[in-house]
C-alpha cells in the first residue's frame, strides 16, 4: 500500500511513525501501570489546571462586583432609575462570560457558542430583548454561581499544594525553627513521632491534589452548562456537518478519480496490450513460430505486470491485511517498510524498535487492540500511510512514532517525530489531507509543530455506532 500522492510542499510536512510491538496481550499486572498512567497524567495536567483555577479566581472576583452591579441596577430600577441602564449592563458584562466560553471551550476541547439576540430600536424593545434572551438569563446564572465558589476554588488550588510540600517538609525543619512555631492540623510539631505524623498527614492531601484537573474540568463544565447555548450549538454542530459531508464527497470523488486514473492509464493498458500482443502471436503461429513464442512470452510478462498493478490498486481501496489482521498489525506492516527508523505505542504498551527489513512485520504487532469499525481503521491507516510519507519527505527526522490508542468510542491516533518542525497546514497539502480524512468521520486533527521540533499530529476518530 502506498500512501496518496501529495504536494511536496516544503512547510507543509507531516510527522509520522511507526513500528513494531512484539510483546503479547497478557493482562497480570495491568493494573500497577494502569494506576501509575493515571497519576502521571494526573501529574502532567496539574500545572495548568491549577492555573485554569487561579484564573478563575480572577474571574470569580470579577463576578462578585459584576453581581454587585447587577443588585444595583435591579435595586435602582425599582423606583425607575436604573431602568435604562439594564440593557447597558447587560451589555457590559458579556466580555467576562464571552472570555470565561473561550477559556472553558479550550479547556474541554470544543469551542461554547451563544447566539445574543441584537438589542436594537428604542428603550423599550432594547428593555423586551433583554428579558425576553435567554443568553443575558444564562450570563447572570453563571454570575450568581462562578463568584464565591470561583474564588474559594482558586485559593484552594494554591493551598493544597503548598500544604502538601509543608507536610513533607516538616520532618526536614522543625528542629531548625523556634520551639513551638511549627503547627501541624492543630497540634504543635516538638517531636519525632509528631513530626512523622505530620508527613503522614500528605498522604490523604497527596490524594487531594491529584483531583484538582478533576475539579478544574467540572469548573469548565459548569460554564458551559450556564454559558452555553444548545440551540446556537445545534446549528453550528449542523454547518459542522455540512461542511464534513461536503469534504466526505470531495474526497470521495477524489478517491474514484485517482482509482479510474490507475485503471485506465495502468492496468487497462496493460491488458490492452496483452491482446494485442496474442493477436499478433496467433498471426505468426505458422509464419514464424519462434516470433510468436516471444510475443506470448511478452504477454504473459505484461499480463503479470497487470496483475500486480492490479493488486496496488485494490490495496488502496482496502488493504488486505487491514481486513484480515485488524489495524494494529497493518500499521506494523507500514513501520516496517518505514525509511526512518519508527517505534509503534499500542494501547499504552511501552514502543519497541520497528523489525528488520525482510522480517514479517505482522505477527509482531500486539493483540490486545481491540478491532474498530472497518470505515475508522481504514481512515487511521491512511492517515498514518499519508503521515509516514510526509515525514519522509519533508520531517528531516531520525526517529518516528505513531501512537494507537483510546478509548471504545474515539480511536487515538498519535504521529511524531523529532524533525525540524514549522509544519504548517496549507490548503492541497498533506496535513488538509489528513484532516479532511479526519473530519469526514466526524473526528479532528490537533497540528503542535513548533521551530525546531518535535512536530505532533494526533488525529481523534469517533468510532459510534
Amino acid at each position: 500500500m502506498t500512501a496518496d500522492p501529495m504536494p511536496e510542499h516544503g512547510p507543509d510536512r507531516r510527522a509520522g511513525g511507526a513500528a513494531v510491538d512484539a510483546r503479547g496481550d497478557g493482562d497480570s499486572g495491568a493494573a500497577v501501570p494502569s494506576a501509575r498512567r493515571w497519576t502521571a497524567d494526573r501529574l502532567r495536567a496539574l500545572p495548568g489546571s491549577i492555573g485554569y483555577l487561579l484564573i478563575g479566581g480572577a474571574t470569580g472576583a470579577a463576578a462578585v462586583l459584576a453581581t454587585v452591579g447587577v443588585l444595583l441596577v435591579a435595586a435602582t430600577s425599582l423606583i425607575g432609575v436604573g431602568i435604562p441602564a439594564i440593557p447597558e449592563f447587560l451589555r457590559l458584562i458579556r466580555p467576562l462570560t464571552g472570555f470565561e466560553r473561550r477559556r472553558a471551550g479550550k479547556r474541554l476541547g470544543a469551542p461554547i457558542t451563544v447566539a445574543y439576540r441584537p438589542m436594537t430600536g428604542g428603550l423599550q424593545q432594547r428593555l423586551a430583548t433583554s428579558f425576553q434572551d435567554p443568553a443575558n438569563a444564562r450570563d447572570i446564572a453563571w454570575l450568581c454561581v462562578h463568584g464565591v465558589p470561583g474564588m474559594v476554588v482558586a485559593l484552594f488550588s494554591i493551598g493544597l499544594p503548598w500544604g502538601f510540600l509543608n507536610q513533607l517538609a516538616i520532618p526536614a525543619y522543625w528542629r531548625i525553627v523556634p520551639p513551638g512555631t511549627v503547627e501541624s492540623f492543630g497540634f504543635v510539631v516538638d517531636s519525632w513521632p509528631l513530626a512523622a505524623l505530620s508527613a503522614l498527614i500528605a498522604i490523604p492531601l497527596a490524594a487531594l491534589v491529584l483531583q484538582i484537573p478533576a475539579v478544574a474540568r467540572w469548573q469548565a463544565l459548569l460554564a458551559r452548562t450556564l454559558l452555553g447555548s444548545p440551540r446556537a450549538e445545534l446549528a453550528v454542530r449542523v454547518a459542522e456537518l455540512t461542511a464534513t459531508r461536503a469534504a466526505a464527497l470531495d474526497a470521495h470523488g477524489a478517491e474514484l478519480r485517482r482509482i479510474e486514473r490507475d485503471l485506465h492509464d495502468g492496468a487497462q493498458a496493460r491488458i490492452a496490450a496483452v491482446i494485442m500482443q496474442l493477436g499478433l502471436a496467433d498471426q505468426l503461429r505458422q509464419r514464424d513460430p519462434g516470433a510468436a513464442e516471444e510475443l506470448v512470452r511478452k504477454a504473459q510478462d505484461t499480463a503479470e505486470a497487470a496483475l500486480a498493478e492490479l493488486r496496488d490498486v485494490v490495496r488502496g481501496i482496502y488493504p488486505p491485511v487491514l481486513a484480515d489482521r485488524g489495524l494494529a498489525s497493518a500499521v506494523s506492516a507500514l513501520a516496517a517498510r518505514s525509511p526512518i527508523p519508527c517505534a509503534l505505542d499500542i494501547d499504552g504498551e511501552e514502543p519497541r524498535a520497528a523489525a528488520q527489513r525482510g522480517q514479517d512485520p505482522i505477527p509482531a504487532a500486539s493483540t490486545r487492540f481491540r478491532r474498530r469499525p472497518a470505515a475508522v481503521e481504514g481512515a487511521a491507516y491512511f492517515v498514518i500511510a499519508e503521515a509516514l510519507t510526509n515525514a519522509t519527505k519533508h520531517s528531516g527526522a531520525r526517529q518516528l512514532r505513531v501512537g494507537l490508542g483510546g478509548t471504545a468510542e474515539v480511536l487515538v491516533v498519535e504521529v511524531r517525530d523529532d524533525g525540524i518542525g514549522s509544519a504548517i497546514e496549507i490548503a492541497g497539502g498533506g496535513l488538509a489531507g489528513i484532516r479532511r480524512r479526519a473530519e469526514a468521520l466526524d473526528g479532528r486533527m490537533l497540528l503542535n509543530s513548533p521551530p525546531g521540533g518535535p512536530t505532533l499530529v494526533r488525529v481523534e476518530l469517533p468510532c459510534g455506532s
